[in-house]
């Protein structure tokens, strides 16, 4: 072979070589892609696509509504005539921002009128709040007038009569007689830690070792104004958590803050003790064999005729619950309804109490989430008012005079997503069931008051939002409201996300995915592939709808140059109890089903680049994507975990009680991210608030700490300010820092330094 030969073929093969490495990396990281993806954080984004849903404030009984949405003209808020009837806009918009310019002397911006609550009647009065203050203006004569909302103290309950007000002093309940002015101590055990009418707030966080929490009052007066129940908050065994923060400008100290938060297993808990007080005997009556913890709560309301409480009870470990009356003279205790499983109970049952001496109550039993009819007197169970192999998602609206009942219902529909929401109706009698909302989409529903019409918000991932008033008891479309326009982002490229489904890791079950392409992408290149986790189990995290799918992180992240794929497995929510009690004591096993999704997606797409795999999540996501990176060390070459509860024993107790079991097993500690960082093969960005008190950091340093032992490269991001709110969709410092993780060592380009995101 001569050299000009050679040369020339050695020109070829450099040349081939080049090619084939530009159709499997993205181009240069520039300023231009970060435009790209800021334009799609939510901030920025919710202003760009018009008309997105309808969310209705409802005025004059039925007779109309006022929502507000994102037009060509800025914000701008409309009134339905249900009637007419006709959407038109509510009112002149830069008339009133000028009325309050001149009102309060600010500019005010017409396109972005900062008021909230608006509503509208006699066609010619908008009353709205803005600063605190209640504001009417009257269309007709341009008056404009302010009230100061009066401020509500927290600390004190009205009876219902008018005639008592509730407060505690030193830890104790009093009342007064708002007639005479005499107040009467009902209580004489409280205490510091020891306190009544109070409760304890989710983020009472507490300055040092010995501070105070924040004060809180609650009782739930009888309608006949003569009896309170209300509960002690016993805090004498609780043990705390601890954060120091470190991000004070005036202090060259950490700060120490203390809060009280249960794990896993811990008896030393905050606990919830019921009482009763009868205002005219003057007696007390504690309920100590209905003590809670305070993350499960204890939940009773009043009879009408103010004699018994009734509520649900559920013990630790959520695998029961019993629907109980209570004798508020005797306090005796009537188990009107129980249930148990062996794995968990669904706490969120629908109910309703019927004038007849009914109830409908929502149950799993079946192994699907259904509605059935009660005796009240007898508990008995009269008949089913829904059966099937679908889930009753809502129990929407109850028409008791005419034995009619509104539901919300997913996976009945044949060759549909079995996550789509729809509206139905059925007799109490269960008979003459009718799905009144066909449209293969997902139904967001709100209903009027009076229960004659209702907004329906349909849509799917890739499907944009119409909005249409129905008829509540036909489903007929009687007017289509608006219906969403993405013009703003077809212009630039926009691709809609692509549903797709796959066979889950037990080999016979349908799973549920999405994934996202970024505006520049060419179906002749390799895109690496981001999975956005949050593997729940108490929610699905796909999207369903047009709006979760366009204001979540999915998009931002894709144009970048990355597919972003996200997947509904085995053990969330929605679907039968069976496909939920996959992930019971199994909560570490969830991004199993992503593997085998996203390499049955590379087998028909060709874009997509198996080999380059990263995962990100927040939270329980964040315990998803450093599990992901133990549990399946060769898939995921690449994992940012933020705010990740990395060890269940060391996360705040209902949860992994709940999904985990109760008491702790050997379990918890096999599917610890902290017992298994010795797996680590990839690159691992962990990341958390200073002062998160939900997830608190200390799973995140311990789980350093192993790696660290395990001689694990890996890199550590802490925001010392941050509780557990950063990286979001309306972007942040973290967002880019994410970003440029998988930029580095997903993609193998050069993030740009100091660039700072130009949030809108």
């Amino acid at each position: 072979m001569n050299s000009l030969r050679f040369r020339h073929l050695f020109s070829f093969l450099a040349l081939m070589m080049t090619l084939a490495f530009s159709q499997k990396t993205s181009a240069q990281i520039t300023e231009d892609t970060y435009h790209r993806a800021e334009y799609f954080l939510l901030n920025s984004i919710k202003k760009e696509v018009y008309h997105l849903e309808v969310v209705p404030s409802w005025t004059e009984g039925s007779r109309a509504f006022v929502h507000s949405a994102y037009t060509a003209e800025g914000k701008r808020f409309f009134r339905t005539n249900t009637q007419t009837p006709e959407t038109k806009v509510a009112f002149d918009h830069e008339k009133l921002a000028n009325l309050l310019s001149a009102k309060t002397g600010e500019t005010i911006d017409p396109r972005d009128l900062p008021i909230e609550r608006v509503s509208m009647s006699n066609g010619s009065k908008v009353t709205f709040v803005w600063r605190s203050h209640n504001w009417i203006w009257n269309t007709d004569n341009d008056s404009l007038e302010a009230i100061p909302m009066s401020e509500r103290n927290e600390m004190e309950s009205f009876s219902p009569d008018k005639k008592w007000k509730a407060f505690t002093r030193d830890y104790n309940l009093f009342v007064k007689n708002l007639a005479t002015g005499e107040e009467t101590q009902l209580s004489f055990d409280g205490r510091k830690n020891f306190e009544y009418a109070s409760y304890y707030g989710w983020s009472d966080l507490m300055i040092g070792e010995n501070g105070e929490r924040p004060a809180h009052f609650n009782v739930n007066w009888s309608p006949d104004s003569k009896k309170i129940h209300t509960q002690i908050v016993d805090l004498r065994l609780a043990e705390k958590m601890y954060l120091l923060d470190f991000s004070k400008d005036e202090k060259f100290r950490p700060e120490l803050l203390s809060y009280y938060r249960g794990s896993p297993g811990d008896s030393t808990v905050v606990m919830y003790i019921p009482v009763v007080f009868d205002l005219e005997k003057k007696t007390e009556k504690k309920l100590p064999a209905y003590a809670s913890p305070h993350f499960i709560g204890v939940s009773l309301r009043w009879s009408e005729d103010s004699k018994k409480l009734n509520g649900f009870h559920f013990p630790r470990g959520f695998k029961e619950f019993q629907l109980l009356e209570i004798d508020s003279e005797s306090l005796e205790s009537r188990q009107i309804y129980s249930e148990s499983s062996p794995t968990h109970i669904n706490r969120e049952n629908a109910f309703r109490r019927l004038e007849n001496g009914q109830f409908i109550i929502s149950s799993e039993k079946s192994g699907w989430n259904q509605l059935y009819l009660h005796d009240w007197n007898s508990g008995k169970e009269v008949h089913p008012i829904t059966s099937g192999d679908f889930v009753v998602n809502k129990l929407s609206y109850l028409d008791e005079k005419n034995g009619l009942v509104y539901f919300e219902a997913s996976g009945k529909e044949a060759g549909e997503n079995p996550y789509f929401n729809h509206l139905y109706r059925v007799n109490l009698d269960g008979s003459d069931l009718q799905l009144l909302t066909p449209e293969n989409a997902y139904h967001e529903l709100y209903i009027s008051p009076d229960g004659k019409f209702a907004v329906d918000n349909y849509s799917a991932a890739n499907q944009p939002t119409k909005s249409v008033l129905i008829d509540l008891k036909t489903g007929e479309p009687i007017h289509q409201i608006s219906e969403a326009d993405i013009s703003n982002l077809t212009k630039r490229g926009y691709k809609l996300p692509v549903p797709f489904t796959a066979t889950a890791k037990d080999g016979k079950t349908e799973i549920q995915g999405v994934y996202f392409l970024p505006t520049t992408f060419s179906a002749k290149k390799k895109y690496p592939v981001i999975d956005y986790t949050y593997t729940g189990p108490h929610t699905s995290t796909a999207p369903k709808t047009f709006k979760s799918a366009i204001l979540g992180h999915q998009q931002a992240t894709a144009e970048i140059g990355f597919v972003v794929v996200t997947v509904d497995g085995l053990g969330g929510a929605g679907r039968s109890k069976a496909f939920a009690d996959v992930s019971y004591r199994n909560l570490g096993d969830g991004t199993t089903d992503h593997v085998v999704a996203i390499q049955q997606l590379a087998k028909k797409e060709k874009f997509i680049d198996i080999d380059r795999v990263g995962i990100f999540g927040h939270s329980a996501g964040g315990y998803d994507a450093g599990r992901a990176m133990l549990l399946h060390p060769d898939f995921y070459k690449v994992g940012v975990a933020s705010a990740g509860d990395h060890d269940f024993r060391m996360e705040k107790a209902w949860w992994p009680e709940m999904y985990m079991g109760y008491p702790v097993g050997d379990y918890y500690h096999e599917q610890s991210n902290i017992t298994n960082a010795a797996n680590l093969k990839g690159h691992l960005l962990l990341a958390h608030g200073g002062v998160d008190e939900n997830v608190n950091p200390s799973a995140t340093f311990k789980l350093a700490e192993n790696l660290i032992k395990a001689g694990k490269d890996f890199d550590l991001f802490i925001w010392p300010s941050r509780n557990h709110s950063f990286g979001r969709p309306p972007g942040d410092y973290f967002t880019k820092k994410r970003w440029d993780y998988f930029i580095e060592h997903l993609m193998g380009e050069k993030p740009i330094r100091h660039y700072q995101l130009q949030a809108k």
